[in-house]
């Protein structure tokens, strides 16, 4: 088959096997030192190999693997770090291109793909999809295994750590450590910024270290993870639990000046860099230190020497307890500004959502390290709704109060809220003044991380846009939640610990009728035949029948048998919603806007179908355009949750479906339509 004008070759109208062949088991990365590759040989045979826990390697064998351009490289460590799991091509995009993405950005995505294909597989031919890189609908996945990948062997070690006690576990995690050679991807991290993806990998080191380090303190060899605590603690050196654990550690190795010298310089960066003092974690770790029973000149014995457990708050003993409390300024002891309570009111009407309230308690009573709730789903299905709804249920278990913020990711006004526009509102609600507050944003996520690690407190972040939005709005440790929405799929959220994705979907026929009947009471109880028709024309979405609630209720004179044949009278044209369509119309806009003019485009010509689902031939026929480029696009479309995917195709809310035909009209030329109908004919005969 020939491919089309402009369609990258390798990429056009591939089937992919039921069964692809098993990636055979592949030669470890690194050894258990994690030192020195294995040799290279001029041989490119045997399994494939893949190192991403510092500079992005691959090997056929025991041969380095060229992996092209940078570029190529990127999506080859996005994919390694997403270990086995899928990558969108709209996410690719906005990794290589972070704004003005050329015109043909999508072929180029593809181009890439198959060049790396062919680096995996050289005899691969052209045109064929290969057992490696594969495709999965719009999205693209790497096969590894956990023996292929450091990624995976480190989380595996890690996890057996986990369950294991004494040395046993404190080997595992030396093994584990030993695995990271620099910082996720380190080579491709332009200008200092890194992909949110990697930085929840090396989020994954920090915590291993922290783990580490607790488990060599008790039992003693705290000598065979030393190495890897100073690394991460120079990777990272505004963490303070990690920076308190790398001076429990030097102590507890007979180093007691190093690790006092070492507070100092911490203490000293953590001015300069966040305006702030130590906090609670590292003042007791300073304390443990002046203890005059442990050796500070390093000629005490390495095992079972160690200082006193964090125990914020605990005198020293001996002459120190003369000078306590320490003259040391104490953030603790600083007033603290009245428990802010900032959520909006409770719907009083809300209804349904049974099935999602119970999994998200069942999750929250499971998961103690549940950090975030991202809830997604198409305009207008409630995500508001329901979080402000979450927010209240949850709202006593944390005592410390609530805040709130519309990050206007999707607005009519087009002012997107900024994360420092965000920290900014937070920090002076927890009590900063304005004169504290620090102007670089790190330092500013520095400092609201500090005030929340010592508090139980309940974020609600409505209207996110993506995940560099939101993630520096995540708490770092204590027990606080962030309950955010967002109408687009947020890539990264599965990435970190603690944070879930939770897609919202339609109501059920049950559910809308009890909204209904909440809204309108007898009214609806008296009318059935016309709620029924009413929550059919709806669609199930929760803002429809909320705006023909509210004017069936703002004019008395309008029965619902009557709203109920307006809508059967538009034959699904959103004019039958009345003066309310203006209202759905600006939902729907917020996410059409967001869209490139391509996916506008094919978005507006979508209802032409005859159908309210289409395949991507179908697409690329109404759009006239490459296969390949057509399922980038709706893709694209799919991230903006206003096209739904399953089964090979993908479905459009009737009122989206409305809305978009209203658009095309409005803005498409007849002719170009018409021409759009008859692609789409002669493809399907």
């Amino acid at each position: 088959m020939t491919p089309r004008a402009g369609e990258p070759a390798g990429e056009s109208e591939v089937t992919l096997p039921r069964r692809a062949r098993p990636v055979e088991p592949a030669l470890r990365c690194y050894d258990d030192r994690g030192t020195q590759p294995y040799p290279a040989r001029t041989r490119m045979t045997g399994p494939l190999s893949f190192a991403v826990l510092g500079p992005v390697r691959a090997w056929r064998g025991q041969s380095d693997i060229d992996l092209g351009t940078r570029q190529q490289r990127l999506i080859l460590a996005l994919l390694l770090a997403r270990a086995g799991g899928a990558v969108s091509v709209t996410e690719l995009v906005d990794l290589l291109w972070a704004s003005d993405p050329p015109p043909s950005v999508v072929n180029m995505v593809h181009r890439h793909i198959g060049m790396l294909r062919r680096r995996f597989e050289p005899g691969l031919p052209t045109r064929a999809a290969g057992s490696v890189l594969i495709r999965d609908g719009a999205e693209y996945r790497l096969r590894t295994d956990g023996e292929s990948l450091d990624l995976l062997r480190f989380r595996r070690l890690v996890a057996q750590a986990g369950g294991s006690s004494g040395e046993p576990a404190v080997e595992l995690y030396r093994k584990a450590l030993a695995l990271w050679r620099d910082r996720c991807a380190s080579d491709l991290r332009a200008g200092g910024r890194a992909h949110p993806e990697f930085v929840a990998v090396d989020g994954e080191r920090v915590a291993a270290v922290r783990a580490a380090t607790d488990a060599a303190l008790r039992a003693g060899r705290v000598h065979a993870v030393l190495p890897a605590i100073r690394l991460a603690a120079e990777h990272e050196p505004l963490d303070e639990a990690l920076q308190a654990r790398l001076l429990l550690a030097l102590a507890a190795d007979g180093r007691r000046a190093e690790a006092l010298a070492a507070y100092a310089d911490i203490a000293r960066r953590l001015a300069d860099e966040l305006g702030i003092r130590p906090g609670a974690d590292l003042r007791a770790a300073r304390y443990s230190l002046l203890d005059h029973d442990a050796p500070a000149d390093g000629s005490g014995s390495r095992r079972g020497v160690g200082p006193a457990p964090l125990r914020p708050g605990a005198p020293p003993g001996g002459a120190e307890a003369e000078s306590w409390p320490p003259a040391e300024p104490d953030l603790s002891q600083s007033p603290r500004a009245e428990a802010p309570a900032q959520l909006p009111a409770d719907h009083p009407y809300f209804a349904g959502r049974r099935g999602v309230v119970a999994a998200v308690a069942e999750l929250l009573s499971e998961d103690r390290k549940t950090t975030a709730l991202v809830i997604d789903g198409m305009p207008g299905v409630g995500k508001t709704t329901l979080a402000v709804h979450l927010a209240h249920l949850l709202a006593g278990r944390y005592p410390d109060g609530q805040l709130h913020a519309n990050l206007r990711g999707f607005d009519s006004g087009g002012a997107v809220m900024t994360p420092t526009e965000a920290l900014r509102g937070f920090l002076w609600s927890l009590g900063v003044p304005p004169a504290g507050i620090p102007a670089e944003l790190h330092a500013q996520a520095g400092l609201y991380r500090s005030l929340l690690a010592e508090r139980r407190m309940l974020i609600l972040l409505d209207n996110c846009r993506d995940w560099d939005q939101v993630r520096h709005l995540l708490p770092g440790t204590g027990g606080s939640l962030v309950i955010a929405t967002s109408r687009r799929r947020i890539t990264g959220v599965g990435g970190p610990a603690g944070a879930h994705p939770l897609h919202l979907d339609l109501l059920t026929d049950a559910e809308a009728r009890e909204l209904l009947t909440r809204w309108l009471g007898d009214a609806a109880a008296a009318a059935p035949a016309a709620v029924d028709e009413i929550i059919a024309r709806c669609g199930g979405l929760p803002l429809a029948l909320a705006l023909v609630a509210t004017r069936t209720l703002g004019r008395p004179g309008l029965s619902l048998p009557a709203v109920a044949g307006e809508l059967a009278a538009a034959d699904g044209r959103l004019a039958g919603f009345g003066d309310a369509h203006a209202d759905l119309e600006t939902t729907f806009s917020w996410s059409y806007r967001a869209l490139t003019p391509e996916a506008a485009r094919l978005f507006r010509l979508l209802p032409l179908h005859a159908t309210g689902e289409l395949s991507p031939e179908a697409a690329a026929a109404l759009g006239d355009l490459p296969l390949r480029v057509a399922r980038g696009l709706l893709a694209e479309l799919g991230a903006q949750l206003l096209v739904q995917p399953g089964d090979g195709r993908w479905r459009m809310h009737d009122l989206l479906r409305a809305y978009a035909a209203d658009l095309g009209e409005e803005h498409d030329d007849p002719a170009q339509r018409a021409a759009a109908i008859e692609r789409v004919h002669e493809a399907l005969a």
